[in-house]
């Protein structure tokens, strides 16, 4: 019989669970554990991509404006302000709503970086996605775009990263030019790529009066779409008071039609003529903003009118994400 080889015990490398690799589930743990990786630290990595952040921009400057330029605005920028300042060798970093070929993220040949909001994530949590592609989009070499991956489990969050007292002021475009700083050194395919997006693109515009709330147009009719913090229960029994006492539009031909979910907020949206544009409903928000006030302030119970247009409101809710 062959003879059974003594055992040993070498050391394992010990690492810590916030260095731990990720790798294939079937690999050993590279932790030295011995076990598969799906069966140690992976479990708690597949934990944390599938756990769903309901409010994944909650504690950010604008929270209402990351979730419309996530969700409903074709072409924005803003500038992000980080914790501490720039990197040397970075001289800004803009969020985009989205960016040619779908990149993550791009740093320029200047240095500078922009972050894609709109695109695919790996995770439940947006934030901590957002923040491990804008980490590696400030390391990276001038002059490439930054691939997607799966965030590590524990990684920092944007609320980690960006200096939550800056500004968040959204600038809204008519088409994707940001992108190319110097068009006639273009590559072909974000040349092609700027060209689709642009014909795609709807027309959006960021009313000035109110927070987040965007006036779009459409072939057969244009829409305001505004996103508001209040809690679900409590802003819908308030639209509900105003649908029901006829004071829930913005003016002749508009009507409030339904609202959509999205990262934890509630976004009414009104349907307009298509004669009415952004500049036509800046006065009519700014006075609906008050009376949606005093009706967020009342707590009475809803009467047998208001808890009807409350189930219709409710009927016509779509969630976004």
């Amino acid at each position: 019989m062959a003879k059974k080889r003594p055992q040993t015990t070498a050391k394992r490398p010990q690492i810590t669970d916030g260095e731990v690799p990720v790798v294939g589930a079937r690999e050993p743990c590279p932790c030295g554990s011995g076990r598969r990786y799906k069966a140690c630290h992976g479990r708690a990595a597949a934990h944390a991509a599938t756990e769903l952040v309901h409010r994944p921009f909650e504690g950010l400057p604008g929270e209402c404006d990351w979730v419309a330029l996530r969700e409903l605005v074709p072409a924005a920028t803003v500038g992000l302000t980080l914790k501490g300042g720039l990197p040397e060798g970075v001289p800004a970093v803009t969020l985009a709503t989205v960016l040619p070929m779908a990149w993550p993220a791009l740093r320029r040949d200047d240095g500078s970086v922009l972050l894609g909001l709109q695109n695919d994530t790996s995770s439940g949590d947006i934030s901590r996605d957002l923040a491990d592609t804008l980490q590696r989009a400030l390391e990276a070499e001038p002059g490439t775009p930054v691939q997607g991956r799966r965030a590590p489990a524990g990684g920092p969050r944007l609320q980690d990263l960006l200096d939550l007292e800056g500004a968040f002021e959204p600038e809204v475009h008519s088409g994707f030019e940001f992108w190319v700083p110097d068009p006639e050194n273009a590559t072909q395919d974000v040349t092609a790529s700027l060209e689709r997006a642009n014909a795609a693109a709807i027309p959006t515009v960021k009313l000035q009066g109110v927070d987040a709330a965007y006036w779009c147009e459409t072939p057969e009719k244009n829409h305001l779409r505004w996103v508001m913090p209040h809690p679900e229960e409590q802003l819908l029994d308030a639209l509900a008071r105003l649908h029901a006492a006829g004071r829930s539009s913005l003016g002749e031909g508009t009507r409030l039609v339904g609202s959509f979910r999205a990262h934890g907020l509630t976004v009414p949206v009104w349907d307009l003529p298509s004669g009415v544009k952004a500049e036509d409903v800046e006065k009519p928000a700014a006075e609906f903003a008050e009376r949606l006030a005093a009706a967020l302030a009342t707590d009475a119970p809803l009467s047998a009118d208001e808890r009807r247009a409350r189930g219709g409101l409710t009927n016509r809710q779509v969630t976004l994400n």
